[in-house]
């Protein structure tokens, strides 16, 4: 695992090295792959800043942290990481999981290779042959189901967690939602244009432009 260090206004001392490669290596376990880390930290009186930012597969995860003393912010930025760590594990898995669902439903509904042979009937339900030989085998009706079942009752929940309160760069957009934590960040850029970050299924982030 390569880590990048940078200072700004502050020194990077062996034990905040240290420190951060140990949480490092406790994400590494979590997320089960390699990856590259950068590390800023800085100074701007009275605060100290830490930014760790890593790049696994799908997608880089920022951790955000600032406190009076550089140690406080370096494991919190390290604690904020962990946790987004490991909701980026449970949506690759929940992914994952979804995939194979999936395509055991296709089975189930006739759409597998290894699936007999069906013949339709006059009723509109499908009909195939269990048994050993021609002689032996038993008519069985087949019936097809959706694969995902639909969903009507929609949940709304109203949250301004999502939204910038003041114009952004696309860069410091970026961060604040990771920071959040959140798929989806309205913010407007400098030049007052609305604009949309969107985080897809596979952890990239994907810019809107509003028109």
């Amino acid at each position: 695992m390569n880590v990048e260090y940078t200072g700004r206004h502050y020194e990077v001392t062996t034990a905040i090295r240290k420190e951060v490669e140990i949480g490092l290596n406790k994400i590494r376990k979590i997320l089960g792959d390699r990856f590259e880390a950068h590390v800023i930290l800085a100074v701007e009186k009275p605060r100290h800043k830490a930014e760790i930012t890593i790049s696994p597969r799908n997608g880089p995860l920022v951790g955000l942290a600032q406190a009076k003393d550089m140690t406080i912010a370096v494991s919190e930025a390290l604690e904020h990481l962990e946790k987004q760590a490991v909701k980026y594990k449970k949506r690759w898995q929940a992914k994952k999981l979804s995939a194979r669902k999936s395509e055991e439903a296709k089975k189930w509904n006739g759409h597998s290779s290894e699936a007999p042979e069906v013949q339709p009937r006059n009723d509109g339900a499908m009909q195939t042959k269990v048994g050993l030989t021609e002689k032996t085998a038993v008519p069985v009706a087949v019936h097809r189901y959706p694969a995902v079942a639909r969903t009507t009752e929609v949940h709304l929940v109203r949250t301004d967690e999502a939204v910038a309160m003041r114009p952004m760069t696309l860069e410091e957009a970026i961060k604040e939602a990771h920071f959040r934590d959140r798929d989806v960040f309205v913010f407007r850029d400098p030049k007052g244009k609305l604009m949309i970050l969107h985080r897809t299924r596979d952890g990239k982030m994907e810019l809107i432009e509003a028109p």
